[in-house]
């Protein structure tokens, strides 16, 4: 017989702990997705922008992946297990995987679209945290919007 979980007492309801750690969990699975997304193009794309692609699609990989970890540990604070699984991802993300091997061009405007659709996410959740408060998650979307609009302008500027 396990221990019962201690309370958390952190000044947010567990009705809206459990709301938010909801619309992380889906920015997680956004996320997460994307990050799969990233690495396949990195490890796939061909022609004359191989390497400027190459590296530029490591350099978005590698930020996701610490990114991932920023979002469940936030879900775990709030006292909600983070999904992790394939399956878990697959029906909270709002991103399509890409099971083909695009053209560099169809790769940057797949991932122009996906960066986009993450804030997106992130954005839709920013309702419930204001009203509860709830500064961390605040910081965390602000900081994920950042990336993620600028990531979206750098990869937009590639097909100009």
């Amino acid at each position: 017989m396990g221990k019962a979980a201690a309370k958390i007492d952190i000044g947010i309801s567990d009705k809206d702990r459990k709301a938010i750690a909801t619309g992380l969990s889906h920015l997680l699975a956004d996320t997460y997705t994307l990050y799969l997304k990233t690495h396949n193009f990195h490890w796939n794309v061909t022609g004359p922008m191989f390497n400027t692609l190459h590296l530029m699609f490591e350099q978005q990989y590698m930020e996701l992946a610490l990114a991932v970890d920023a979002i469940a540990e936030r879900i775990r604070a709030l006292g909600v297990p983070a999904p992790g699984s394939y399956a878990q991802f697959g029906k909270l993300t709002s991103l399509k995987e890409e099971t083909g091997i695009p053209q560099a061009n169809q790769m940057l405007k797949q991932l122009v679209a996906d960066q986009e659709a993450v804030v997106r996410t992130a954005r839709s959740i920013f309702p419930l945290v204001d009203k509860a408060n709830d500064e961390p998650s605040a910081d965390l979307l602000t900081q994920r919007m950042q990336v993620h609009e600028k990531t979206a302008w750098m990869l937009r500027s590639l097909l100009q």
